[in-house]
């Protein structure tokens, strides 16, 4: 069977239509009309030929050619849809052209539920998408369902754009998180590209709705700026010392603490942003009032935001535990009160679906799909 290329793979698209002298700026207003039509998007055959002259009118003989040679409009599938018990959350099954299978999933949000500021919220109704750029992950983090899966494959930047693209046929996406599975600083000029993709016609998504989350590759924050100013950078932090990091995160010994706060630090000059602080609580290893200490001394000379996030369970056989609630809100006020640092404690959400923070890992449900949605308030959106 031949291997083609997403539509939605900007840089291979741009190379071809280069080569052949063809317009680039034809790209969008391809994607325009496959995204106008989605009865033909959705529903073609991905073993048949694509009537590219029908989809896309106006191209010239050669683009029509190169299309039908090369691209498909889609080379992935939506291979199940489940919904979380409370309507809420929505998990995308996805399997791509070489067989593997990612997750993306929706959460969905009210933004006028709520007050920011003392004083109600403006907006209404909206949607997250968490989407994936790998095929399982080489961090190993131990509390992570994603990592036992191991490393399989980096996604194209067309397969992550499809992610959108698939997800915006349940819900109008307003938010991207990169929060799904594998490590996007990993996959790096693919995560570019398709961050550029959405940035463009016609999703024009702004890059202040969009957010990054690494467990902390200093080479690639060190350039991340450059190639992709604007937008929310989210780090996944999750001990506030070297020693309890590389327990909980092997691949920490790749990228020292010390160094990656330097290369933090030099990230907030040039962006002149917050930094979203992602902290795991895990019951008896990083949840302490000593911890909660560490982490204020750590970051009280930056802008950030931390969000506290409970750990989702993994299976029986987990080693780690969920923090109370009572020590959740001590070391949430010692950060506040203590060191003046913006702390929130993320809703789980989507976690009977495994859908929640660290439970992506590849497995067919037998849930069907239910059209009716909810909200809840927001708290995705960190004004970062």
């Amino acid at each position: 069977m031949a291997v083609f290329r997403s539509a939605f793979d900007a840089g291979e698209l741009r190379t071809e239509f280069e080569k052949a002298g063809i317009k680039t700026t034809f790209i969008p207003f391809i994607w325009k009309h496959l995204l106008h039509d989605q009865n033909n998007l959705f529903n073609h055959n991905l073993a048949s030929e694509f009537q590219w002259e029908q989809a896309v009118p106006s191209l010239p003989s050669a683009a029509y050619c190169l299309l039908r040679l090369k691209f498909k409009p889609l080379t992935s599938t939506v291979h199940s849809v489940v919904d979380s018990s409370d309507q809420v959350t929505t998990k995308l099954l996805i399997k791509l052209q070489s067989g593997a299978f990612v997750e993306a999933v929706i959460m969905r949000y009210d933004t006028r539920l709520g007050k920011y500021g003392g004083k109600p919220r403006p907006g209404g109704l909206r949607s997250t998408l968490c989407i994936s750029s790998q095929v399982g992950c080489k961090m190993g983090c131990r509390f992570c369902a994603t990592g036992t899966m191991g490393f399989k494959s980096n996604l194209t930047s067309g397969e992550i754009v499809e992610q959108l693209v698939h997800a915006s046929r349940f819900s109008q996406i307003r938010n991207i998180v990169f929060m799904g599975m594998g490590e996007p600083l990993n996959n790096y000029s693919s995560l570019v590209e398709a961050v550029r993709a959405m940035m463009g016609p016609p999703f024009l998504l702004s890059p202040k709705r969009i957010t990054i989350s690494t467990v902390g590759i200093i080479h690639a924050i060190n350039k991340l700026h450059s190639d992709l100013p604007g937008l929310n950078l989210a780090v996944s932090l999750h001990a506030p010392v070297q020693d309890i990091r590389c327990q909980i995160m092997p691949a920490a010994r790749a990228f020292p603490l010390q160094k990656l706060m330097d290369a933090l630090q030099e990230y907030q000059k040039k962006s002149q942003q917050k930094i979203l602080i992602e902290y795991i609580m895990l019951d008896g290893v990083n949840d302490e009032e000593q911890h909660a200490h560490q982490l204020g001394k750590l970051l009280e000379t930056f802008q950030v935001i931390v969000n506290l996030i409970p750990f989702n369970p993994i299976g029986s056989s987990s080693q780690f535990k969920t923090s109370g609630d009572e020590k959740v809100s001590v070391f949430q006020k010692i950060l506040r009160g203590t060191y003046n640092i913006r702390t929130t404690v993320r809703k789980q959400m989507g976690q009977d679906i495994s859908g929640a923070c660290g439970q992506l890992v590849v497995s067919l449900p037998n849930r069907s799909s239910s059209k009716q949605s909810s909200v809840l308030p927001d708290i995705e959106d960190l004004h970062l």
